[in-house]
């Protein structure tokens, strides 16, 4: 199954954030994902085993208990693929953080200029015509 197919679905998404905070048991990754989305915990066993069997968790045994963890390796392979595509985005951020950059510093000088009044005369169509139209 290829990486996306694996993330293409909410609830396997959702296990492996559960896991990015640290190793959990299955039991405890059911009972959060099993409220959250309405499925049984033969489904939750079903992502779980998705998971470990494309390589995106570990499992361990503690006693009855079954720990998992997030292995990194497919999501750095799915980085390295994102990376020619980064460019898109990332001067877009670089571009934010040049003006919020430039915010923050407008907003920390004390304003000295003072601002000159504008010229309340109304300006209105040239007075000079177009030298074609003077003919």
């Amino acid at each position: 199954m290829h990486a996306f197919d694996v993330l293409g679905d909410p609830v396997r998404r959702r296990i492996l954030d559960l896991l990015a905070d640290g190793e959990r048991a299955a039991g405890e990754v059911g009972g959060i994902v099993q409220e959250e989305f309405g499925i049984s915990q033969p489904a939750v066993s079903q992502h779980l085993r998705v998971l470990r069997d494309n390589g995106f968790t570990q499992v361990r045994a503690e006693g009855a208990r079954r720990l998992y963890s997030v292995d990194p390796t497919p999501l750095q392979e799915i980085d390295m693929w994102l990376e020619r595509y980064r460019r898109f985005w990332t001067q877009r951020l670089d571009a934010l953080g040049t003006e919020l950059a430039r915010g923050r510093r407008e907003r920390r000088q004390p304003t000295t200029a003072k601002a000159t009044p504008m010229d309340p005369s109304p300006q209105g169509p040239s007075a000079e015509k177009d030298e074609s139209t003077n003919r």
